[in-house]
């Protein structure tokens, strides 16, 4: 039953009229199209808003996150200076004297109860610390406040807004606690509340370091501390560009800062949002309160950090609906402006082939004598063309039946006739074949086929990496290719350990010192020229000995070679138009630091000695990634 349905339908479609057809398939062809192309486009469009936006909000993090940790490393510097004025290590000193004797002398009375003969001392020692302390404090912008404390929990301090802690001698004791095993360097502690002497409450994050004498002795304290208020700026601009909200949390869960700054200090290590924020860097969804957000977060690698920015989806898809809104309302007027047009086409297209079934009629009961008025040049009129001619056609064949079957005849001979040997076009192509085979030049094919390997293997990225097989065969195929041009001139040695096979190494660094070699160290009274490789493991990095046994250099030569290649220039090509050495050994320490390189030892006729040096595999060939990546 529901096959015969299918096949009514079907039916029904097959037995409409040519105009209704024309309707029908200018309507699909036009709607369907239209439709597809819309959904699609809203679909890519979408995605492709989501995906600018993960990637240009990870940017606006990173340089955020760079201005933070930037800011974080000059209060690390700023905390660093008591060590390197001399003023403030005396009068701390000199504090830690006085109330050492004070606490032999009256036991653990109270500190606060000063004597009358110890007040000048007092207030020497307190101008002496803190007009330096305000000094430091006016040297970074924005530091909220600055407080140094001797051995004993006696606070010095300055603040630029009046807002200092009240709670002064607890925080000593925990900072003190926090940096007893720190060895001298700054240690970060992420926001926190406290109230001032102004009665306010306030936020802040603070750089600790212990300050140390001459010899190594803790002497004292320092604590510089940052208000929360330095990065309001910069997260409201970054929420502005994302339309999102933002959230920094330390590597606990711990809230630094959030847009609203309601937030501040809470522990959020059991929320989903922190929970699925892995990684270093990257996205997720989710929904709250009904409505689905998009969190894309990035960590600083300093102080490990973690910015988290929650941005509606309808925000993102906001331009995206008025997009997709305009679509719909263009494609309907297209859908209704293509109607009209195909009923006025499938009436103007139709009109004459009913004409034609009219006359077809008539030539069915016997009448030949009809014609067919052709009024334009296009399929109908064609048609209309070759109906009156068929019908031409047929009354001449009623009379001259015989003639056309003669026609027909020479027709078809002179067809064959005309008609192409295959056999001949088989033979031809065989003799070209053959041909080919016997003028095959082997030489030239395998020269062709190195040089192709070179040129895709040197023209790619010289940044790129590879491994130390690959590097070692484009040699090998490079000194081949010469020992094509200069026969029995060169021989490659290549005594590289197999277990660095596998070894990664950027493009580039073996060739250009082998063609330096072949080209300005032949010396043609020898019959050989000697080309090896060897590789000396030792305890800190690898050394590759790229010897020669050619003409070699005079002192001179070498020393202008060896300080050319120290010179922080920009590399030139050589004179065959190669890289360079010396542009080798600076993408050498480009990518590995200034401990590798090239070196060049010679002596004139006993050949030269190229050592290059790379660090060792596996872990310590990534440290010098991390020194380029801070370098640059």
């Amino acid at each position: 039953m529901k096959v015969k349905y299918k096949h009514n339908w079907w039916s029904f479609i097959g037995d409409m009229g040519m105009e209704r057809k024309l309707l029908l398939v200018f309507l699909v062809i036009i709607t369907l199209p239209l439709s597809v192309i819309s959904v699609i486009s809203f679909k890519s469009y979408t995605q492709s808003i989501q995906g600018n936006t993960v990637a240009y909000s990870e940017k606006l993090i990173d340089q955020m996150m760079d201005g933070v940790d930037d800011y974080i490393e000059d209060m690390k510097r700023i905390s660093s200076m008591p060590a390197y004025v001399n003023d403030i290590k005396q009068n701390l000193i000199r504090s830690n004297r006085y109330y050492a004797q004070k606490k032999l002398t009256e036991g653990d009375t109270d500190n606060s109860i000063v004597a009358p003969g110890d007040f000048d001392l007092l207030l020497s020692i307190q101008r002496g610390i803190e007009g330096n302390i305000s000094f430091i404090n006016n040297i970074k912008r924005g530091t909220n406040s600055v407080y140094i404390f001797d051995a004993y929990g006696n606070g010095y301090y300055s603040a630029k807004d009046g807002g200092v802690r009240l709670d002064l001698d607890q925080s000593y004791k925990f900072w003190s606690q926090q940096v007893k095993d720190s060895n001298g360097e700054a240690l970060l502690f992420g926001t926190q509340a406290y109230t001032t002497n102004l009665q306010s409450t306030r936020y802040a994050y603070t750089v600790v370091r212990k300050i140390v004498d001459g010899l190594w002795n803790p002497i004292g304290l320092i604590a510089v501390e940052a208000n929360v208020s330095n990065l309001e700026f910069q997260v409201a601009e970054l929420d502005e560009v994302t339309h999102g909200k933002s959230l920094i949390v330390d590597e606990a869960g711990k809230v630094i800062y959030d847009s609203d700054q309601k937030l501040l200090t809470m522990d959020i290590s059991h929320t989903s949002l922190f929970r699925s924020a892995k990684g270093a860097a990257g996205s997720f969804y989710d929904t709250v309160s009904g409505k689905e957000r998009l969190n894309i977060y990035s960590s600083s690698s300093k102080t490990n950090w973690k910015v988290i920015i929650s941005i509606p989806v309808d925000e993102l898809t906001r331009d995206v609906k008025l997009t997709r809104n305009a679509t719909l309302v263009a494609t309907l007027i297209i859908i209704v402006l293509a109607l009209i047009i195909s009923i006025i086409l499938s009436f103007a297209l139709t009109k004459p082939l009913t004409q034609m079934i009219q006359l077809m009629k008539k030539v069915q009961n016997g009448d030949l004598d009809v014609n067919f008025r052709v009024k334009r040049r296009d399929e109908i009129g064609l048609l209309g063309h070759q109906f009156n001619r068929m019908l031409a056609r047929i009354r001449q064949l009623i009379q001259d039946i015989y003639r056309i079957e003669e026609q027909k005849k020479e027709a078809e001979l002179h067809a064959l006739q005309s008609q192409i040997n295959p056999h001949f076009i088989y033979n031809t192509l065989e003799s070209i074949r053959m041909t080919a085979e016997i003028n095959d030049d082997v030489e030239a094919a395998d020269m062709i086929s190195i040089l192709g390997k070179l040129l895709r293997y040197s023209t790619s990225d010289l940044s790129g990496h590879t491994t130390m097989k690959q590097e070692l065969m484009y040699v090998r195929n490079y000194v081949e290719l010469l020992g094509c041009r200069y026969p029995g001139r060169f021989v490659l040695q290549i005594d590289v350990p197999a277990e660095l096979d596998d070894y990664s190494i950027i493009k580039l660094v073996f060739q250009p010192i082998i063609e330096n070699a072949a080209y300005h160290g032949l010396d043609d009274s020898k019959e050989h020229m000697h080309l090896s490789i060897s590789c000396e493991i030792t305890e800190h990095k690898l050394q590759f000995h790229i010897r020669d046994d050619g003409c070699g250099m005079d002192r001179a030569t070498l020393d202008k070679l060896n300080d050319n290649l120290k010179r922080e220039t920009p590399p030139k090509k050589s004179i065959n138009g190669g890289i360079g050495m010396k542009n080798v050994h600076q993408r050498v320490q480009l990518n590995y630091g200034a401990a590798y390189g090239i070196e060049v030892f010679s002596e004139p006729g006993e050949g030269t000695d190229v050592i290059l040096s790379l660090p060792l595999p596996g872990p310590q060939a990534s440290k010098p990634e991390t020194e380029r990546s801070n370098l640059l």
